[in-house]
């Protein structure tokens, strides 16, 4: 009679017991990382040069998470819309960016904004490419020199465009003019996408911008802001060579929230390095004459902190720093 009524408690144990265990082992699941799609903030529009390294990499780095990136584009006010959404979302790995160097090491010093590299978690360095100067379609000149003549025979009839009010293009291209005493007009645009349909269609006359772009829409290319000739455009002399010693290019990678665990960044950190490394990634990245740059989140931030430091000192020369 007692052993009976033991073996009615015991199994009445069980079977409590088995649905907690099962709950536990749910939840244990639910919290492995990547559970569920990884948003990749792109602060900038479609089409441009972020835009295009966002999508060469989302198919390797959804591989190598084993979930799916859905990039998002937030476009507007030189990146600095995009980056604010990334340093405000919640730390959980679920909301990360590709971000280029502009929002976070030229824009600081030009407006208050609410946030700063302390507001990041530098996860991995993705591309570092080179900038070029690219004409317009219609552009009454095809090099560095015509333009400069163009510009001096023409006070501020010389129209180029930057994906905003120092932007690291628009640094390049100012002190470009400014070296060679030309005056002209700047049309800021939201992103390299739309301003690149501005050149086809000859609203403006010339930008500065990643080589991807007029690898992707057949733009002409007037110089190259790089230490050499870039092997994909060996006829193209670099802006040195046309006498304004001026080099520069735009890095980008990935960022997520500070706070963000150490656990959920080592993830997102194997993952980047292996999505970087893949055929895949190298192989579009190629197709738009950009330079995969792979680089871990310790070195990643020093480098955008000593261009952020560099840069205050540029846009102060130019007079467009607000410190």
């Amino acid at each position: 009679m007692r052993h009976g009524w033991w073996s009615r408690l015991g199994r009445r144990c069980l079977g409590l017991l088995v649905p907690l265990l099962a709950l536990g082992a749910g939840a244990m699941a639910e919290e492995a990382y990547p559970a569920r799609p990884i948003q990749l903030i792109v602060p900038y529009p479609p089409g441009g040069n972020t835009d295009l390294m966002a999508r060469a990499l989302q198919q390797s780095l959804s591989r190598a998470l084993g979930q799916s990136i859905v990039v998002v584009n937030r476009g507007g006010a030189s990146g600095t819309i995009g980056d604010a959404e990334i340093a405000r979302a919640r730390p959980d790995g679920y909301t990360i960016g590709l971000s280029p160097n502009t929002p976070l090491t030229a824009q600081t010093h030009l407006v208050p904004l609410s946030y700063s590299l302390d507001s990041f978690r530098f996860l991995c360095l993705v591309y570092d490419n080179p900038q070029v100067l690219v004409l317009g379609r219609d552009a009454p000149f095809r090099d560095i020199a015509g333009m400069v003549a163009f510009g001096r025979t023409r006070p501020e009839a010389l129209v180029y465009g930057s994906p905003g009010q120092g932007s690291t293009q628009h640094i390049l291209i100012a002190r470009l003019l400014r070296l060679a005493g030309v005056d002209a007009l700047h049309a800021p645009f939201t992103g390299a996408g739309p301003m690149a349909q501005a050149a086809l269609g000859g609203q403006i006359m010339a930008f500065v911008e990643s080589p991807s772009i007029p690898a992707s829409t057949g733009l002409p290319v007037g110089g190259t802001f790089s230490r050499e000739r870039l092997p994909a455009l060996p006829e193209v002399p670099t802006v040195t060579e046309a006498g304004y010693p001026i080099i520069g290019s735009s890095a980008g990678g990935l960022v997520a929230p500070a706070g963000l665990p150490d656990a959920i960044a080592a993830v997102l950190q194997r993952g980047c390095a292996e999505a970087v490394a893949s055929e895949g990634f190298r192989t579009a990245a190629s197709r738009l004459n950009a330079v995969p740059s792979y680089a871990e989140g310790a070195e990643f931030r020093a480098r955008f902190a000593t261009e952020s430091d560099s840069n205050r000192q540029v846009l102060r020369d130019l007079g467009m720093a607000r410190d």
